[in-house]
């Protein structure tokens, strides 16, 4: 389709700034980004929609608009909706580099945008095709009724004969065509999830090809496309691990050009559906925070038991008996620490928990997850089941929860980041949440102790000597505390060395070493020589987790 095509559709809310004389270029597709560099996912031709969060001033302009014209995008789409009028560098830079400019009325939406361009490109571009992407829009924008992804996938068997599944970052099976016929094996959708996060982490442009037993699988990127997503992040490491992936079972390295613009634009047809989903966490997520933010006030059990009163129908409709809760908690870090890993650790866990006694096509709905800092915090509810008895292996299981993500994610964290995990045993009060998140987070600590980049620990796994320390004698405990911390204390009065405040920094930042120096306010060198002289000094070693849980102990008993 021609640029000027886009301006004779009202519904769009297109006002030309710039280029009347490019208006006879040829759109190829649409990418919504809010990166400051979007040129690794640009092949030319497209018209960029974006809302300007990557502009923090003027000088941002110029290398920004640059990039766009040099990668050969038809035109530049600016919303309005963050700023109000375009600012007038970007409508010069624009002009320099022959860029057409278009400003976005802030009551369209850019999925309105997208949607039209995908469905008018691959009608151009695959003749008959174009009642495919049509009858996809159609089904996808009524609404749940209309059947979301399993739509999408089931006209792409039938129309165009291809096996296709969505798979999340963790390999679980989001969606899939009926054409598929047997569901794929868990090993193979972890393997194909696992090879998408590695590609991605590395840059390659997509589609990834994979073979596994002679079968070739094309792996296309689904990234949301709504504003202000992960999918707009600045950094690949934020939304790498809660990015959705189509697998289509066949070699794209033989396609057509047109099939593969179809493809493209069935991916981001799907983005659409994915958007509207997490549109609809924003409700969960504000009970969990609001749950989560009187349990670590303080408040009253009565408090928290009617703000769970008011969770549980949410998030388990028409369930007639109060449910009950576990509380896993979640921290992703980075080498470098320049990614906040709150929000990611969230989306993560919206993507990876599944509640075991749900069912449907998307049981993540039923978990409430909130972010304090770097960490991730979600509520699981567990219906009772009458005459089920309670205990500890009900619910949620560490050690299963770590195999069913481990594999993939680990190549998704490729060798400079971490997950740790932590889950508590389900509670059947509001008396028992602080006690649960508290013992959640102390089980992603002893995770955090072990080697490897996907670690988890589960509540059974709590020595039961930290629940025991208030009934330990008190001779006992001053002598613990003494053999252990005394020599550091004395050396700190000596020296104004610090060593006990750095002993506490290094066991809360769970032996990172950047974390700590940040937090600490040193260079990495200098907080290994303070950790080298309490290892000299009370001949411990603090890589071992005995010796960690021995230091905490006695710091918590001091």
């Amino acid at each position: 389709m021609r640029l000027r095509a886009l301006l004779d559709t009202d519904a769009l809310g297109l006002r030309l700034l710039g280029g009347e004389d490019e208006l006879d270029r040829t759109v190829r597709g649409v990418m919504t980004t809010d990166l400051r560099d979007p040129s690794r996912y640009l092949a030319g031709g497209e018209l960029v929609l974006t809302g300007l969060a990557w502009r923090r001033d003027a000088s941002d302009t110029e290398p920004f608009v640059r990039i766009l014209a040099s990668a050969g995008v038809a035109a530049l789409a600016a919303g309005e909706a963050e700023l109000g009028d375009i600012p007038d560098d970007i409508v010069e830079a624009c002009a320099r580099h022959r860029l057409p400019l278009f400003a976005v009325n802030e009551s369209v939406a850019f999925a309105t945008i997208t949607e039209h361009v995908v469905r008018q490109v691959s009608g151009e571009r695959a003749g008959d095709l174009a009642a495919v992407v049509d009858r996809h829009r159609r089904l996808m924008t009524s609404g749940p009724a209309g059947g979301g992804p399993d739509v999408v996938l089931d006209l792409l068997g039938t129309d165009l004969d291809l096996r296709a599944w969505v798979l999340s970052p963790a390999g679980r099976v989001i969606a899939g065509s009926s054409a598929a016929g047997t569901a794929l094996p868990g090993p193979l959708c972890a393997r194909l999830a696992g090879e998408h996060l590695a590609a991605v982490r590395t840059g390659r442009r997509g589609p990834h090809r994979v073979a596994v037993d002679s079968v070739t699988y094309s792996l296309f990127p689904i990234r949301t496309s709504g504003r202000g997503t992960a999918g707009a992040s600045r950094d690949v490491r934020e939304s790498v691990l809660s990015d959705w992936v189509l697998a289509v079972e066949a070699d794209a390295g033989d396609w057509p050009e047109e099939r593969l613009d179809l493809l493209q634009g069935v991916t981001q047809l799907i983005a659409v559906e994915r958007d509207r989903r997490d549109a609809a966490r924003t409700v969960r997520r504000r009970l969990a925070q609001e749950v989560l933010e009187l349990v670590q006030t303080g408040a009253a059990p009565a408090e928290i038991a009617a703000r769970l009163r008011v969770a549980a129908p949410v998030l388990l409709p028409g369930l007639g008996a109060a449910p009950h809760w576990q509380v896993v908690v979640a921290r992703v870090e980075w080498e470098g620490g320049e990614v906040d890993g709150g929000p990611v650790a969230q989306s993560l866990l919206e993507e990876i928990l599944v509640d075991p006694r749900s069912a449907g096509p998307e049981p993540s709905d039923r978990i409430a997850v909130a972010h304090t800092g770097d960490e991730a915090i979600a509520l699981v509810p567990l219906p009772a089941i009458a005459g089920e008895h309670d205990g500890p292996e009900t619910g949620l299981l560490a050690d299963a929860l770590l195999a069913s993500v481990h594999d993939p994610l680990s190549a998704g964290l490729d060798g400079d980041g971490r997950l740790t995990l932590g889950v508590s045993a389900s509670v059947h009060s509001a008396e028992g949440l602080r006690g649960a998140l508290e013992e959640a987070r102390h089980a992603r600590r002893v995770a955090a102790a072990r080697p490897g980049r996907v670690c988890a620990a589960g509540h059974q796994e709590l020595a039961s000597h930290v629940l025991l320390l208030p009934f330990v004698p008190d001779d006992v405990r001053r002598a613990f505390t003494a053999r252990l911390l005394d020599p550091l204390r004395e050396y700190d009065q000596r020296h104004r060395a610090e060593l006990i405040p750095t002993l506490e920094a290094f066991l809360d930042c769970d032996g990172s070493w950047t974390r700590c120096a940040a937090r600490l306010h040193l260079h990495v060198n200098t907080l290994r020589y303070r950790v080298g002289r309490i290892e000299q000094l009370t001949s411990r070693d603090l890589s071992r987790l005995e010796d960690k849980l021995d230091f905490f102990l006695a710091l918590r008993m001091s």
